[in-house]
């Protein structure tokens, strides 16, 4: 924020985000002196920008009531961070529909200065990601929204929801957070009906709307951590065990929470993942490159001797 320009603009965005702010905590922001503030002040004053300054021990500066703040002005960092953010939302399946993110893209694209608007079409044409990209079960936007909000005032709501089996229900619910995992947007909270914390999707709300009644999140809960550790529960077709002579630290960067629990134990590490694919589960523990035994299922001890004998099979071809 070098440019004095881009400081006026970012005190006039200050102005409209802070119903009043002293000269002091404006000098601060923006790190400058208050002497500069007041020149800032009256250069707003010459744009056509109604800046009230109250003087005395207490005084300020604020906007008048009723000013009708100009279109939306991005320097050209803040318009590359808002691109960006668009591309890589709509990347991660983090998007509350798929045309969104691009109407979103368009209009943004459509106001800024024609110089810059060349440069950032020309990042995002050659833009590339490693990151293959998810198709996001998107949830509906209101549904989003006011669980959101529900969350962040402690206020309960009253959901309507359907099951993957399509059985619908209405259910009261305390909304302890919301969590984007894996391209799908989840809320967790206390669910009433079943009297216990449970995980949801968001994109099967089919109705939300907020209650009277209010809530505390009990003390210690991580919504991050409570999704996860639900998903990792989720039942699969082998409920597998397996020791790993290794560290645990080696193992935690190979397995996501969502897929599995892990328990230090003096021989190793304890693995226990549900799994609908035990050929998987073979190559996973082969990609690990240390000792394992694998206390359950007896299947998946097949399924190990069958990628050994694959990959005796390939190393002696010529």
């Amino acid at each position: 924020m070098s440019h004095p320009t881009t400081r006026v603009l970012a005190m006039l965005e200050l102005l409209q985000a802070h119903h009043r702010m002293t000269g002091t905590e404006l000098a601060r922001r923006l790190g400058v002196d208050e002497r500069t503030v007041r020149r800032y002040a009256a250069r707003l004053e010459d744009l056509g920008v109604p800046v009230a300054a109250e003087r005395g021990r207490h005084g300020g500066y604020r906007l008048m009531p009723g000013y009708k703040l100009p279109p939306l002005m991005l320097t050209d960092e803040e318009a590359t961070a808002v691109v960006l953010g668009l591309l890589a939302a709509r990347r991660l399946g983090l998007t509350t529909g798929a045309a969104a993110g691009d109407s979103a893209l368009a209009k943004i694209q459509r106001v800024l200065p024609a110089a810059l608007r060349d440069r950032v079409t020309a990042l995002q044409q050659t833009l590339g990601f490693t990151l293959a990209e998810r198709d996001g079960a998107a949830p509906a936007t209101g549904a989003l929204l006011t669980l959101a909000a529900a969350a962040h005032a402690r206020r309960r709501v009253r959901m309507g929801y359907r099951s993957w089996k399509g059985e619908d229900s209405v259910r009261d619910l305390d909304p302890y957070g919301l969590v984007f995992h894996s391209g799908r947007w989840y809320v967790t909270g206390h669910d009433h009906r079943r009297d216990e914390v449970r995980t949801f999707r968001i994109d099967r709300v089919t109705t939300a709307e907020p209650r009277a009644e209010t809530f505390q999140v009990p003390g210690g809960l991580d919504p991050v951590g409570h999704v996860t550790r639900s998903l990792a529960a989720v039942p699969y077709a082998h409920d597998v065990q397996v020791l790993l002579e290794t560290g645990l630290d080696q193992v935690r960067r190979r397995i996501p929470p969502a897929l599995g629990t892990l328990t230090e134990t003096g021989d190793g590490v304890l693995l226990n993942i549900r799994a609908e694919n035990l050929d998987g589960v073979a190559s996973l523990l082969a990609g690990f490159g240390c000792p394992f035994t694998v206390h359950r299922p007896d299947e998946l001890r097949a399924a190990v001797h069958a990628l050994a004998a694959t990959l005796h099979a390939q190393a002696d071809r010529r």
